[in-house]
């Protein structure tokens, strides 16, 4: 009997929870939750974002890491799968990080990218 493995949606680094409950209880949002999207832009096609939340809207996937609920809509959700965030705190960057096995390319600045199904779809954009 073979079982399948089902792939967790997003994985959150410790560092990346802790930050995210900081971020969340510094702007009041303590019961709340990080939402992390992707809509269309930036150089590469797609670009992150992420957003405090109040509560799950319907479709929402609900993802729990160190105490903090991370929300993905239904849209997101397939572009996120496999994704890891990570909080980055160096000379070049501070912030959260994203590293995605669905991208396909990304720019430089490590906000936008394309996947392997939308190849070519996407315009020249400047990274901003």
């Amino acid at each position: 009997m073979t079982t399948m493995q089902v792939p967790t949606l997003i994985h959150v680094s410790d560092l990346a929870a802790e930050k995210a409950a900081g971020l969340l209880k510094d702007k009041g949002f303590a019961d709340g939750a990080l939402r992390v999207f992707v809509v269309g832009g930036g150089c590469s096609g797609y670009q992150y974002g992420m957003a405090l939340a109040t509560a799950a809207e319907p479709g929402d996937q609900v993802v729990e890491s160190g105490g903090v609920r991370f929300l993905v809509d239904p849209d997101s959700a397939p572009l996120l799968l496999g994704a890891h965030i990570d909080y980055v705190d160096d000379i070049m960057k501070q912030g959260f990080s994203i590293t995605n096995p669905n991208a396909a390319k990304s720019c430089a600045c490590g906000t936008s990218f394309d996947t392997a199904d939308s190849a070519g779809a996407s315009q020249a954009r400047s990274c901003i």
